[in-house]
């Protein structure tokens, strides 16, 4: 584990800012970066596989854990007819409700263990023993990202072989396995504090690093290195959508927030319309609600319209620049 550990990794950053162009210009710099499966079929993920494996880096895969079906489907189907007037604004049509969904979960396992992924982390909860056991005899190293303790005591009991303390200040999608609740209040720095007073595996940090003092500050805090994604976003490597570029170079003031209104799992996002509207009605009940608000988001994108997209960043986005992947390690690595 220890000779694949960099005080900087980039971050899985699903949806499309992660490519193979960024993990392998992190992996040529030093640092290390890693493949977004999440929402992507096996065979887009096996090409990206097959590019990154082809630049002889170093590098890592994240998956989504499966999560079951909304225990409220009533509340999933109220948030359905709330979105009417979204539907008809864009000019779509919602889908029928999709409560069942595993992102190909086994496909993209067995993609990792053919692969011999170096690296392999999860999200949205902790994988079965049986899948951990079968990365680490092919080769793998285990992560699991947590939010808290109490996540970690749970996936420390599939053996990983390192976690990813997630703090609340992070862009996209918590980790949490508890979202009825989550409300991303606590720092990158308290997180890291707490998974380590319980965990025996090395501890990364994640969520609102802006700069090489807030990295600096978590390796000093213990962490084996610094899992940033915002910061690359803007990134000259990265799939981020135009109409998300803009958003975040256009010097207005925006906040993030965590919302549920796009996916029903926590999320922190640039504020906008959407977020206003709908963050304080939309339920619990990942991936269905992210399945119903494809279609507005969609065409929201294709008409540049920021106001209806899910525009995850961390706290620290207003840091991010445009430039090469290389040059924005360099900023924030200590001592640069």
């Amino acid at each position: 584990m220890r000779d694949l550990i960099r005080p900087v990794v980039v971050a899985p950053m699903a949806g499309g800012p992660s490519t193979p162009a960024l993990v392998v210009g992190a992996g040529h710099a030093g640092a290390l970066g890693f493949l977004a499966a999440g929402y992507q079929t096996p065979e887009a993920v096996e090409d990206e596989l097959r590019v990154v494996e082809r630049a002889g880096v170093a590098y890592g895969l994240n998956l989504f854990v499966p999560t079951p079906p909304p225990a409220d489907v009533e509340s999933v189907h109220r948030y359905r007819r709330l979105l009417q007037p979204e539907a008809d604004r864009y000019e779509v049509d919602l889908p029928a409700l999709r409560l069942d969904d595993d992102d190909h979960f086994a496909e993209k396992v067995e993609l990792a263990v053919r692969y011999r992924v170096p690296l392999v982390s999860f999200t949205f909860g902790v994988p079965d023993r049986v899948v951990v056991d079968a990365l680490r005899a092919a080769g793998s190293r285990v992560l699991v990202t947590v939010t808290s303790a109490q996540e970690a005591r749970r996936a420390l009991a599939v053996g990983p072989d390192a976690l990813i303390a997630q703090g609340g200040a992070a862009g996209g999608h918590a980790a949490t396995t508890r979202p009825a609740g989550y409300r991303g209040d606590t720092s990158a720095a308290q997180t890291l504090a707490a998974v380590r007073w319980v965990a025996d595996v090395p501890v990364f940090a994640a969520g609102g690093t802006g700069g090489a003092a807030d990295v600096a500050g978590l390796l000093a805090a213990g962490a084996v290195g610094v899992v940033c994604g915002s910061a690359f976003l803007l990134a000259e490597e990265a799939g981020t959508r135009t109409v998300q570029r803009e958003a975040m170079l256009s010097g207005a003031p925006r906040r993030t927030v965590v919302t549920r209104a796009f996916t029903g799992q926590p999320a922190r996002a640039l504020r906008n319309r959407f977020t206003d509207a709908y963050s304080d009605v939309a339920p619990v009940g990942y991936p269905a609600v992210h399945h119903l608000t494809v279609p507005i988001r969609a065409a929201a994108a294709r008409r540049g319209d920021a106001e209806a997209l899910n525009l995850w960043a961390g706290t620290a986005y207003a840091s991010a620049r445009q430039a090469p992947v290389a040059d924005l390690l360099a900023g924030l690595l200590p001592g640069d």
